[in-house]
């Protein structure tokens, strides 16, 4: 080869030789398990969540994990009556946390109390939550004297208390699950309207309200499904504190009197039947339900204070 060739001859590509190290990349992370993680960087939330489960079960559960059933008349004995914990009844079954005045088993008391709670609380919830979202992405939706008259209505619920709201329904519909779930709805509605309404206004002025308009979308549809999906975390938080305020409306009512009968016992109606013998040094009569009705309320108090969090970017740390 020339000197010539040997200077215009191209040189060899030595870098594209060499083997370039591919660079992993990260496997992209969904909403809901990023949702998770913030969830459980939480350990009271953590804890919250792990009770709240326990307790759900055992409400479900209850026919038959409950040694006894304690609303069965003919498997009570007022013999038993005002036993203390740990004590074998009649039949040779211990009574873990004693009996009450009329000789029914309290462990079995309190998972059946839990039942009735549950479903006054969380019925009455989602009832409300159905109720107050529908009245509020209508009112932000269309404005005007809709809105007016809707928030009004809403102002005016709020503006009284809540228990005095539900002791003069109670008083006209009378007692059972089924008006005090009524009673409850209309003290709650208000709460949902509102928080939905103002999620409302805000998704109202985006774009793909007035792109789905555009298109011919109805405006039901655009409610309903476009705007109804976009609003939802905030009701759902709101709509969890609520269930907690529930089952303790509910509670305060029973142990006055007002809420459910003897035949259909939740937790506040156990706590009352046993505040009589407080002093005579039976506690456990009352005791207990209270421990239950506290660790449900706390439980769905810090479950609900962490879904805000997560809920909320604004929130987040």
């Amino acid at each position: 080869m020339s000197v010539t060739e040997a200077a215009t001859a191209p040189a060899p590509p030595a870098a594209a030789s060499a083997t370039v190290p591919l660079v992993p990349q990260r496997a992209a992370i969904s909403p809901w398990a990023a949702g998770l993680a913030d969830f459980a960087s939480n350990p009271f939330a953590v804890v919250g969540a792990v009770a709240l489960a326990l307790v759900l079960m055992a409400a479900i559960l209850a026919p038959w994990i409950a040694p006894t059933n304690p609303y069965d008349l003919t498997s009570i004995d007022l013999m038993d009556a005002l036993q203390r914990p740990g004590t074998l009844n009649g039949e040779g079954v211990r009574m873990w946390l004693g009996s009450d005045g009329q000789g029914r088993d309290m462990l079995s008391a309190v998972l059946y109390g839990l039942r009735t709670s549950l479903l006054v609380g969380i019925g009455s919830g989602v009832a409300a939550l159905m109720m107050g979202f529908a009245v509020g992405l209508t009112a932000a939706y269309f404005g005007g004297w809709v809105d007016a008259l809707a928030m009004r209505v809403v102002d005016l619920q709020l503006s009284v208390p809540s228990i005095l709201v539900a002791m003069v329904l109670l008083a006209v519909l009378g007692q059972g699950v089924d008006k005090i779930i009524m009673a409850l709805i209309v003290v709650q509605w208000a709460y949902y309207a509102r928080t939905a309404r103002g999620a409302a206004l805000v998704e109202r002025q985006k774009d793909y309200v007035a792109a789905a308009l555009c298109l011919g979308v109805s405006e039901r549809r655009v409610i309903f499904v476009h705007m109804l999906r976009n609003c939802l975390p905030p009701v759902i938080v709101v709509g969890t504190m609520q269930v907690a305020s529930a089952i303790s409306l509910e509670a305060t009512l029973s142990f006055l009197g007002l809420g459910l009968p003897v035949t259909e016992p939740s937790l506040g109606l156990l706590i009352s039947n046993g505040f009589q013998y407080l002093m005579s040094g039976r506690w456990w009569i009352s005791i207990f339900p209270g421990i239950a009705l506290l660790v449900v309320i706390v439980a769905i108090n810090l479950v609900g204070d962490q879904l805000r969090d997560v809920l909320n970017p604004r929130l987040q740390k």
